[in-house]
C-alpha cells in the first residue's frame, strides 16, 4: 500500500486545536502522477516512482522526455509541462495503480496521522568548529589571544601518524538530507492539495519533501502533550468595583478612629 507522496514547503503558521496553540508547517502535497512502475519479475522489487511539480518541455532532456511518454493525457501533464521531480517509493506488493494515475492527498492522509517529512536542510556555508560541532573552544586568558574558537589537538603523534576519518573539524555546514519523524497532520486542505504538519521541517520554502505516513493517530495527542495552564476565576466587574468601595471605606474609619 502506498503510503508517501511528494511536496514542497510553503510556510510555518498557527492553529488552535481544542484552544491549544500549535505552531504548524504547511506542504503543498501533490497532485502526484505515477510515471513508472517496477515489478519484482523485471526488477526484484516492486516499487512506483512518482512525478511531482512542473518543469517545462524545452528543459527537460530527450532521454527523460521518452522515459515520461507513457503518461496519458489525464494526468498533469498539460501545455507541454512535465514533472520536475521523480522519486522512487518501495512497495511490499504490487501496487492497485497504472502508470498516468494521479494520486491525491485524499487518498493517502487524514487528520491526526503520525508522518516523517525528509528534506534537504538549509545550507550555512564553510563554519568553524564552535558552530558546527559545538566545540568549547580553548580559554580566554592566560596568554591565549588566537585560540578561542580553535578546535585543539585532532590527533595524536607518530603513532598512529594520521588524522582518524570522521574527525569533527571545520568545514561545511547543513545543506544535508534530514528526517524529521513522529509529526502529527493537523490540517488537510484538498482544494489547494495542502496540508498542516505539527511543527518545523527540514529546509527553505518550495524545498522538495518527501512525506511518509508511518502511523494513524489523532488529534488529542497534540493537546495532551501541551503545558497545562492554571486558569483563575475573574470577577464579574460590577461585584469588583462594590469590593473595592468598601475597602475604601473601611480605610477612611480606620483613619478617623487613629485621629480621635
Amino acid at each position: 500500500m502506498l503510503n508517501t507522496l511528494l511536496g514542497s514547503k510553503v510556510k510555518m503558521g498557527q492553529t488552535f486545536v481544542e484552544g491549544t496553540r500549535v505552531p504548524v508547517t504547511w506542504i503543498k502535497t501533490g497532485p502526484c502522477v505515477v510515471t513508472n512502475i517496477k515489478n519484482m519479475d523485471r526488477d526484484g522489487h516492486w516499487a512506483v516512482q512518482l512525478g511531482f511539480g512542473e518543469r517545462n518541455l524545452k528543459n527537460t532532456s530527450k532521454p527523460l522526455q521518452g522515459h515520461l511518454k507513457k503518461i496519458n493525457q489525464k494526468s498533469n501533464i498539460k501545455d507541454q509541462k512535465l514533472p520536475r521531480y521523480l522519486r522512487e517509493v518501495k512497495l511490499d506488493k504490487e501496487p492497485e495503480f497504472k502508470v498516468g494515475d494521479v494520486i491525491n492527498i485524499s487518498d493517502i492522509f487524514k487528520k491526526g496521522d503520525v508522518v516523517a517529512v525528509t528534506g534537504t536542510s538549509k545550507g550555512k556555508g564553510f563554519a568553524g568548529v564552535v558552530k558546527r560541532w559545538k566545540f568549547r573552544g580553548g580559554p580566554r586568558t592566560h596568554g591565549q589571544s588566537d585560540r578561542e574558537r580553535a578546535p585543539g589537538s585532532i590527533g595524536q603523534g607518530t603513532t598512529p601518524g594520521r588524522v582518524y576519518k570522521g574527525k569533527h573539524m571545520a568545514g561545511r555546514m547543513g545543506g544535508g538530507t534530514v528526517t524529521v519523524k513522529n509529526l502529527i497532520v493537523v490540517d488537510i486542505d484538498s482544494q489547494n492539495n495542502a496540508l498542516a504538519v505539527s511543527g518545523p521541517v527540514p529546509g527553505i520554502p518550495k524545498n522538495l519533501l518527501i512525506i511518509k505516513k508511518i502511523a494513524e493517530g489523532s488529534l488529542e495527542e497534540l493537546v495532551e502533550e501541551a503545558p497545562q495552564v492554571e486558569i483563575q476565576q475573574v470577577e464579574e466587574e460590577g461585584k469588583s468595583d462594590e469590593k473595592l468601595a468598601s475597602t475604601e471605606s473601611t480605610e477612611k474609619t480606620e483613619t478617623t478612629e487613629k485621629e480621635e
